[in-house]
């Protein structure tokens, strides 16, 4: 009584150490940081420790989902596709038990993420789309994609010579989807990771049955 309280009596009263851990300023933002970058470097142990080292210092639990899973999109991708859904089971999971059960969930995805194989070629993908839209505008939708509801649509062209993709072998059909000014770009290069390996041997063989027929 009379006495300041000070951070060991604190400590003494919680019979714990106290974490030095702040929600808006460096040990937050350096934290979290190394965290997702053990996640990216594949180190589950480290992934881990900081996970519980956020969790100890009372870091949102919801906050740590939500890193998870944009991880899971950004940095595992298609060469795991099944990541997104572990990260988003996790943060279900949470919302059904809470702490402390609801770390078991978190540590199952946490552990995931790490191992997984990684690929950010879907995140760079987003980037170069997005930038080919600002710099490009509202570039015209070619006339085979388009909606031909009425028969003066169709006079004027909607949906003429468009090659339903069903009716070909394997559901593919070598054809042009992007606008004429955007017609030899491509955005999305898969990495030889993970299923991603499966995907880009899949695509390249696309990419070439169009460059053949375009050369007809």
């Amino acid at each position: 009584p009379g006495e300041p309280i000070t951070l060991a009596l604190v400590e003494e009263a919680l019979q714990a150490t106290v974490l030095r851990h702040d929600k808006t300023g460096d040990q937050h933002y350096d934290v979290v940081s190394a965290f997702i970058k053990s996640l990216r470097g594949s180190d589950p142990d480290a992934a881990l420790y900081w996970m519980c080292r956020m969790l100890e210092a009372g870091e949102s639990p919801r906050f740590i989902l939500r890193r998870m899973l944009i991880f899971a999109a950004e940095d595992v991708g298609n060469a795991d596709p099944q990541a997104l859904q572990v990260a988003a089971a996790a943060a279900q999971a949470f919302e059904w038990v809470g702490l402390p059960e609801g770390a078991i969930p978190m540590a199952q995805a946490c552990t995931y993420l790490a191992t997984a194989p990684k690929s950010n070629a879907s995140y760079v993908a987003l980037g170069e789309a997005q930038r080919a839209v600002r710099e490009g505008g509202a570039l015209e939708v070619p006339l085979h994609l388009r909606n031909a509801p009425t028969a003066l649509m169709k006079a004027f062209g909607h949906g003429e010579g468009y090659r339903y993709a069903h009716d070909y072998e394997g559901a593919q059909v070598a054809q042009r989807h992007l606008p004429e000014a955007l017609e030899d770009r491509s955005f999305y290069h898969p990495s030889d990771r993970g299923y991603e390996a499966e995907i880009r041997r899949r695509l390249e063989g696309w990419r070439q049955a169009k460059k053949k027929e375009d050369e007809r």
